[in-house]
């Protein structure tokens, strides 16, 4: 029984996903993206999304946000996004790297999300065709949030067409995509094209996979310079059915929403089971795989000592806010274990 909660990654692949390796494994293929794996993907995820796609497969998310950003601005050009985004905090400037040179310009806003007043009053403030400004090009937001909230889709359609009237294009962080997704019920189309994304980064390596990410553009056109833009970045596998069919399996008979809900329900479970823990404080809402917690110090110390392996962010005043994330697998019994724990050790902390 895992006492592990650190992250989604601390898990290995689902199954499904290690099934779908050895089938793609066996016998030969074209390279570099040309096998049949590779090649249904377009048509596969573009039922998913009810509109036509251009999907591009990577191994990492941060190659995937980067990526996107590349393919979206100017080396002169800035992303707006929020102040602990992926990209802003945990990326070591790949961003900035890979879009050679680009800005990014971080927002506030609580439990992880950007607000649409703070976008529209940053963008007046920007600093439109002076030359001594790096120019707004892009918009990124994270679905869920480093917060694990989640844009509703109007809150995501209103953010786009700020962007868009002010000749932004939008990119989504979708790491945890699929755990979003089952936490609205709604679409994916309702949280991506028909609400104003441009290109998503989605997740699947958190979520079953392996080690598979893709970058999905709901325009055509402007994934044109992005097959360069990722054989340069070193993500064109030799052997693109590797990555490939993980995608299929993932979207295969919705196992991407199987995983997720699964996720989701054992952070609801540990959520409701630490509600009213003395001195525990729930520092975001519970909207997805992702639980986040303040408590003592001495109560964090003691549940590392009990075997649980958490991840810390300090805090003032003797406390410790705490990320708890659970995944495909995780079962109700760890997740009980976790919460007579956590009731244990902040009641003597």
């Amino acid at each position: 029984m895992t006492r592990n909660f650190d992250s989604d990654y601390v898990m290995g692949a689902c199954p499904e996903i290690l099934a779908a390796i050895v089938r793609a494994n066996a016998g030969e293929t074209l390279l570099y993206g040309l096998d049949q794996y590779s090649q249904g993907l377009d048509a596969l995820y573009g039922a998913l999304f009810g509109t036509e796609v251009r999907v591009f497969p990577v191994i990492t998310g941060t190659a995937a946000n980067a990526l996107s950003v590349a393919a979206l601005l100017p080396p002169y050009g800035a992303v707006y996004c929020h102040d602990e985004a992926h990209m802003m905090v945990s990326e070591c400037g790949a961003p900035e790297f890979y879009g050679g040179g680009a800005k990014l310009v971080p927002l506030p806003g609580r439990h992880g999300r950007i607000a649409p007043e703070t976008l529209a009053a940053a963008l007046d403030e920007a600093g439109f065709g002076r030359v001594h400004s790096v120019q707004p090009a892009a918009l990124s937001i994270s679905q869920l949030t480093e917060g694990g909230t989640a844009y509703r889709p109007a809150k995501v359609a209103a953010l786009a067409d700020i962007a868009h009237r002010h000749g932004l294009k939008v990119h989504m962080d979708g790491a945890r995509f699929a755990n979003a997704v089952a936490h609205l019920g709604c679409r994916p189309a309702d949280i991506t094209w028909r609400a104003g994304v441009d290109v998503l980064s989605l997740g699947a390596t958190k979520n079953g996979a392996l080690a598979a990410d893709a970058v999905v553009f709901f325009d055509p056109a402007l994934a044109a310079a992005f097959p360069y833009l990722r054989k340069r970045g070193g993500h064109l596998l030799s052997r693109g059915r590797v990555i490939a069919c993980q995608l299929e399996a993932y979207a295969h008979n919705d196992l991407w929403l199987t995983n997720a809900r699964h996720a989701n329900a054992m952070a609801a479970r540990l959520s409701a089971a630490v509600a009213g823990a003395p001195g525990v404080v729930q520092v975001h809402p519970c909207e997805g795989n992702q639980l986040f917690l303040s408590l003592a110090t001495a109560a964090v110390d003691a549940l590392e000592r009990d075997g649980f392996v958490l991840h810390r962010f300090p805090e003032p005043e003797g406390r410790v806010r705490i990320r708890l994330v659970t995944a495909f697998n995780t079962t109700a019994a760890a997740v009980d274990a976790l919460a007579a724990a956590i009731w244990c050790r902040a009641g003597s902390a």
